[in-house]
């Protein structure tokens, strides 16, 4: 009875996080936007949600058997199911506290397939890493089909991540950056060296080589066509995604594939620099769209219900998978 008690209680907890994100999320729009911003809603059309909950929901599928490919070379093969649960509880979870997600994706499927987390967390990066180099491709195909349209933005936004109180290119800010991460990594290793000895160092050490045995194992993927085949998947379900969700809104319905493609690569940005992309993910797009000949406020609006159609998919299928993981894992447990 308390285990169940515990498991009502955190579904409430996180059902509360998700409904305080939407409210304050929506306060985020600016007061002189707010009437523009109210009307492109009122028209908007939501039936497009449908398509976009099920492509995007496709996405989170082929990531899952994605992730799983990455844990066949260490010896481990876990239900389908498990995985999926795993990775969209994780999404739930970064929408609460960022990257909190990774770490509870790792836990639920060492709880319940019984895989080191250690070596769990080696392949989330080997992911991530791979996912990184996937929006440069795209960023790369963006530059292609629009560098008229949005060269000039990016080139802006280099320039002020770098430059220096004079407005000129700062090439101190990156020296002290590698001279200090240098320094860190140094000093690591000298201590790991010296004190050796001591059991907290040699936890430290076998959760990275844990780590590093997963990171690896990109080495030794037996499906590598696969891997290649799901990730190429995911992406173009991400810029299918947001291509129909252009669709939504009046003066946004019209623009193309290469427009879609563009937005979905800076959105993207606001999604890494903020937790779960809010505020940020639909003011990148916006001014995306705004190079497109979109004005900001409608731009800001689509962005917007995009977002809001993500977090929605996210918030409804995590907290399924949140009931369900428990009761498919007693139900069907060996």
């Amino acid at each position: 009875m308390k285990i169940k008690w515990l498991s009502v209680i955190q579904y409430i907890i996180f059902l509360g996080i998700g409904i305080f994100l939407v409210w304050w999320s929506l306060h985020q729009i600016p007061d002189e936007k707010w009437e523009e911003f109210k009307d492109s809603m009122k028209s908007a059309n939501y039936w497009l949600m449908i398509p976009v909950f099920l492509i995007l929901s496709s996405s989170h599928i082929i990531r899952a058997m994605r992730w799983k490919i990455l844990m066949k070379p260490m010896g481990y093969s876990p239900g389908i199911l498990n995985v999926f649960f795993a990775v969209m509880i994780g999404y739930l979870a970064n929408l609460a506290i960022p990257r909190l997600g990774e770490v509870l994706r790792c836990t639920i499927l060492s709880r319940y397939e019984k895989i080191p987390a250690d070596k769990l967390i080696g392949t989330i990066l080997v992911e991530r890493a791979f996912d990184v180099l996937c929006l440069g491709i795209v960023f790369v195909v963006a530059f292609i089909s629009q560098y008229n349209i949005i060269g000039g933005y990016a080139l802006e936004l280099f320039h002020n991540a770098f430059e220096s109180r004079s407005g000129q290119f700062s090439v101190q800010k990156i020296t002290i950056v590698l001279i200090v991460l240098s320094l860190t990594l140094a000093t690591i290793f000298y201590l790991f060296k010296k004190l050796n000895h001591l059991s907290i160092v040699t936890a430290v050490k076998k959760i990275i080589r844990g780590v590093w045995e997963g990171l690896i194992s990109i080495r030794n993927l037996q499906q590598k066509g696969r891997f290649l085949l799901y990730s190429a998947a995911i992406w173009t379900l991400y810029i299918g995604g947001t291509w129909v969700g252009l669709w939504a809104t009046s003066g946004t319905e019209s623009l193309g594939l290469p427009a879609a493609i563009s937005a979905l690569a800076f959105a993207s940005i606001g999604m890494i620099i903020t937790p779960g992309g809010i505020g940020a993910y639909a003011f990148f797009l916006a001014k995306v769209l705004e190079k497109n000949g979109v004005s900001f406020e409608i731009g800001f609006a689509n962005g917007t219900l995009q977002w809001f159609a993500q977090f929605i998919i996210i918030l409804i299928v995590g907290f399924i998978c949140l009931g369900l993981l428990p009761w498919y894992n007693k139900k069907y447990a060996k």
